[in-house]
């Protein structure tokens, strides 16, 4: 018993009973409820169990592995891209139809696609499917695309990072090259994926146009809470038995683990693919619910804003990552979005919207000088204090 996977992970359990009192809470207080919490706020609150999830994989790659990647917002990006492609399309065709079908003839299945493609490019001033949505009529060919496209971008980006030994400052630099890149590419208009305008609309999901919204965040929430309830376990396992020990010995002294006999490159390159096709699923669920995607969510500060929630929660705890994450999100939207009052001095009037991030820059230096450990070291503290 004392070596089973529960034994050695019992922050597991602990997790997956808070999460699911959460999610019941929420349902009780939602609008299916007693309406006491909006729709709109159920939707922020399943967009934070998505970034909860994404933190958790950089938590794994960064804080067990060391490996600061970033870049890993881009395959949260690519992940949304990938399923906005096939609620834009599907439910561009949905109007198309509609509006084609009073004609006399029929229309054909090429003036279809032409009208489909003007609807959906029109805005970039072309009317021709790129070749990037192919498979954009399939939804099980998007959902392998949400899977597929950041896994075997992380593994050839990973294979020829760390077969060439590149680590510290240096990889962390290449990967956010990587990201600056690929949001460099999406902000053309010729990129296949409408530039800056990006995808939208992409919270009216195809065949539930008349189903209440209040009803379709729920279900996001429950599918974001799923989604996040088994990535916690499925990193616990990683983390946890030999797998784990050489993860971790890898992050304190490579060197010597490769002198042991280790493979370190194929450690390195399964967490970094692992950790990117756990964050194109968080991504896939966070952008329905967002309702939008643009290159801005690829740009590099994204991946930034990623690894100082992972850091004020506490690298190195998987519970650390998700609180963090939950905390910086929830407070940035009450600061951004107006909930938090301006603060009058007299002499000048502090409006949050303008100073969030800076507080959360200070913030940041704070706990790294102060409390390394982030939040989760409190409970470390509290559970390991001597009566």
């Amino acid at each position: 018993m004392h070596n089973s996977f529960i034994a050695r992970n019992p922050s597991v359990l602990w997790f997956l009973l808070a999460l699911g009192l959460f999610t019941i809470g929420v349902t009780i207080l939602s609008e299916a409820g007693l309406s006491v919490i909006s729709t709109s706020f159920v939707k922020t609150l399943g967009k934070t169990l998505c970034l909860c999830l994404i933190a958790i994989a950089m938590d794994v790659v960064w804080g067990y592995c060391g490996i600061l990647s970033l870049g890993h917002f881009a395959f949260f990006g690519i992940g949304g891209y990938a399923i906005g492609m096939w609620l834009m399309y599907a439910r561009t065709e949905g109007i198309v139809l509609d509006s084609l079908s009073t004609q006399v003839i029929p229309p054909t299945p090429a003036e279809i696609e032409a009208a489909i493609g003007n609807q959906i490019f029109g805005v970039v001033g072309s009317s021709d499917f790129p070749v990037l949505w192919a498979f954009a009529d399939s939804l099980f060919l998007q959902l392998l695309m949400v899977v597929l496209v950041p896994g075997l971008l992380a593994l050839v980006f990973g294979w020829l990072a760390f077969r060439s030994r590149v680590t510290g400052v240096y990889l962390s630099i290449l990967t956010q090259a990587m990201t600056l890149a690929l949001a460099l590419y999406l902000f053309q208009n010729d990129s296949g994926l409408r530039g800056n305008n990006g995808l939208s609309g992409l919270q009216n999901i195809p065949g539930f146009e008349s189903t209440p919204q209040s009803t379709i965040s729920l279900a996001f929430f429950y599918a974001s809470a799923l989604a996040l309830g088994l990535g916690y376990v499925l990193f616990a396992w990683v983390v946890s038995g030999k797998m784990g020990s050489v993860i971790k010995a890898i992050r304190d002294d490579e060197a010597r683990v490769r002198f042991l006999g280790y493979h370190v490159e194929s450690y390195k390159l399964f967490v970094f693919t692992l950790t990117a096709i756990v964050a194109g699923i968080a991504g896939a669920l966070y952008y329905p619910q967002a309702g939008i995607i643009n290159p801005t969510e690829i740009a590099p500060i994204a991946s930034i804003y990623l690894a100082v929630w992972v850091a004020i929660g506490g690298r190195g705890r998987l519970y650390g990552a998700v609180i963090g994450a939950a905390f910086v999100s929830l407070l940035s939207s009450w600061f951004t979005g107006g909930g938090a009052p301006a603060v009058d001095l007299g002499f000048y009037t502090i409006l949050w919207t303008d100073w969030w991030l800076v507080l959360l820059g200070f913030s940041f230096v704070v706990v790294t000088l102060f409390f390394p450990k982030g939040i989760g070291g409190l409970f470390d503290y509290l559970v390991r204090k001597p009566s």
